[in-house]
């Protein structure tokens, strides 16, 4: 495979609504990282009766996995689990538990909330044996593809990365790092700004944007521009992608000061960082569907299950349960597992209609346990 040497290419200016004013809610200068663990609420995000279900922590399949952020399900219902600080990825049975090391991501520079971030299958992995890797390198964020080999030694299983899109803007603070292949079998992508917030409204810039692109990294047909990746602008720091059952996209993401955001995703919307936060209601601009204090959220993994969009928070230490009639919340947020495992990172559904949830207390910001971090088996209704 030849590695692809493309470079961005520009939204058109007709994508973006010029600016008529700048608050960006005070704040740390270029924007602050993600949010360390403190004593937060429990109140909902919204008014109204919280909604009704439950969650539960029905196994506790994995110990001592350091820091875990990146999670993807294989055929048969294994998972790899990526490491944000060593680039390394294992398999973990979900049968048993039994770990095997795949092996190492070479080039990934690991610093601030950098390094090894998401983790994707090819929707033919069956086949084709690709894994997708978003990561930090010393010079940019990048989006590259191996082969597993799951007959040689462990830690040997991966074939050299091929990458697909590079420069993605990095940053110490807000390297977004979410990849997802979505129903349509185009691979998405949630950027940061690199805490340079003036790169979510630049449309020559892949920096706080969601990208829509081919296996291949070329840009989907369907964006709004033929010839970029960029399907939606505006955003701080993405790191939550998911589908409902109508295959809508959502996505969590992180605000500054003020106000988490769980976005409803369309193609070519402005969602309005750094001119707007939260539900501004500025013209021009998409207010999110919810939208939450930074101590009640710190939002990371956005997944779908039991017709129900679930939201795991970091700073908020809970997971949160946004049910969905069509594409509004039919009731208030509800909040489960609250300070019980510390700062939950990424979580992703099973294909039995639960969760699996990785904790985040090894990354440096967290309290870890002489557990963590771990992978955790959810039951939900």
């Amino acid at each position: 495979m030849r590695p692809s040497r493309r470079r961005p290419t520009a939204v058109a200016a007709a994508l973006l609504i010029a600016a008529t004013g700048c608050s960006d809610g005070g704040g740390r200068p270029g924007g602050g990282p993600e949010s360390r663990t403190s004593p937060s609420g429990t109140a909902p995000a919204s008014a109204g009766a919280p909604a009704k279900g439950s969650a539960e922590v029905v196994r506790t399949l994995a110990t001592g996995l350091p820091s875990p952020w990146g999670v993807t399900t294989l055929p048969g219902g294994d998972l790899l689990v990526g490491s944000r600080d060593t680039g390394r990825i294992v398999r973990i049975a979900a049968g048993d538990g039994r770990r095997t090391e795949v092996g190492s991501v070479p080039g990934v520079a690991a610093a601030g909330e950098g390094g090894l971030l998401g983790l994707a299958v090819s929707p033919r992995f069956a086949e084709d044996r690709t894994l997708y890797a978003y990561f930090t390198t010393e010079s940019d964020n990048r989006i590259a593809r191996m082969l597993v080999n799951d007959k040689r030694p462990a830690g040997e299983q991966l074939t050299p990365p091929d990458t697909v899109l590079r420069d993605i803007p990095k940053g110490t603070v807000h390297n977004g790092g979410r990849i997802a292949f979505g129903p349509d079998g185009m691979l998405y992508a949630g950027t940061g700004e690199g805490g340079r917030r003036e790169l979510a409204q630049d449309p020559a810039s892949l920096g706080g944007k969601i990208l829509r692109m081919t296996p291949d990294g070329e840009p989907a047909h369907g964006n709004p521009r033929a010839d970029s990746v960029v399907y939606s602008y505006g955003h701080r720091n993405v790191q939550g992608l998911a589908w409902d059952a109508d295959k809508r996209l959502w996505a969590s993401e992180f605000g500054q000061d003020t106000w988490d955001e769980l976005n409803l995703v369309e193609p070519g919307r402005n969602y309005g960082w750094p001119r707007a936060e939260g539900k501004a209601g500025r013209p021009g601009f998409v207010d999110p569907v919810e939208q939450w204090r930074p101590s009640d959220a710190s939002p990371s993994g956005l997944a779908y299950a039991a017709g129900s969009l679930w939201m795991a928070g970091l700073r908020g230490e809970r997971l949160w349960r946004v049910p969905l009639r069509g594409s509004r919340p039919v009731a208030a947020p509800r909040a489960f597992l609250v300070g019980n495992y510390g700062r939950l990172r990424t979580v992703v559904p099973t294909d039995d209609g639960g969760l699996w949830l990785t904790t985040s207390n090894t990354d440096g910001r967290g309290r870890p346990g002489p557990q963590d971090d771990r992978l955790l088996r959810l039951k939900v209704t």
